[in-house]
């Protein structure tokens, strides 16, 4: 995979902060601005994932609601029943 080069245009104030930001990381402005738009893409592929797998098996419960675990079957016995 090659690379392309990007050029942006951005506020005095916002490059020092990417600048504060990147120090912090011993990373150059350009590292962490990469870095940081990875990482963007990485949550919404993940998080696109996440709602295609919930539609597709179908969300139980609504949101924020914990989900209750499926009951195990009535003929499962525990391995201390019925031992006294």
């Amino acid at each position: 995979m090659g690379s392309t080069v990007l050029s942006l245009r951005i506020d005095g104030e916002l490059l020092d902060r990417l600048r504060s930001h990147a120090a912090k990381r011993g990373m150059s402005v350009q590292d962490y601005v990469a870095r940081t738009l990875i990482r963007e893409d990485f949550d919404e592929r993940f998080k696109t994932a996440v709602d295609e797998t919930e539609k597709f098996y179908g969300a139980e419960g609504t949101e924020g609601e914990p989900r209750e675990a499926p009951a195990p079957p009535r003929d499962h016995v525990r391995p201390s029943a019925g031992i006294a």
